[in-house]
């Protein structure tokens, strides 16, 4: 039989009615234990749907979100997620700060093993940015993995 492990973990939002922050909330994210901490395995999370106010002009960017990592022992709840970078949509960054942002949040959140966001956003002015930052545990091969992959990246 099946069991509800939403109590035991402690999560508050999957299954419930949905509130959305009217602003930035990294209060919102969630995470649960991973079931398989010693296997090394990816989780890749897209989210094609992303919006922020541009710090300047007040005017909307809009973005594909792309989080890959190697989670420990913590993972992040997909629904938190979601309603943490809703909680973007109000708020004034740079591609870069947010991209940055959510990196640290979740680092903050589940210590994962190694982690890598990348941000796609769409052309403004002709210009499209797309910024990416990556951490791996230091000391570890992780951190390897993280210059490795940040050296070689495209």
């Amino acid at each position: 039989m099946k069991t509800d492990n939403r109590k035991t973990e402690g999560l508050k939002s999957l299954g419930q009615k949905t509130e959305y922050a009217t602003d930035y909330a990294p209060e919102v994210l969630e995470s649960f234990e991973n079931k398989h901490p010693e296997n090394d395995y990816w989780v890749k999370l897209n989210c094609p749907e992303f919006t922020s106010l541009c710090p300047i002009t007040g005017q909307p960017d809009f973005a594909e979100i792309v989080i890959s990592y190697i989670p420990a022992t913590r993972m992040v709840e997909s629904k938190s997620l979601k309603l943490y970078l809703f909680s973007f949509r109000n708020h004034g960054d740079f591609h870069e700060d947010c991209v940055n942002i959510i990196m640290k949040d979740l680092i903050r959140l589940m210590q994962p093993k190694y982690i890598e966001v990348t941000g796609l956003f769409t052309p403004r002015g002709g210009i499209s940015i797309h910024p990416y930052a990556n951490y791996g545990i230091p000391g570890t091969k992780y951190e390897k993995l993280a210059e490795e992959r940040l050296f070689k990246h495209n």
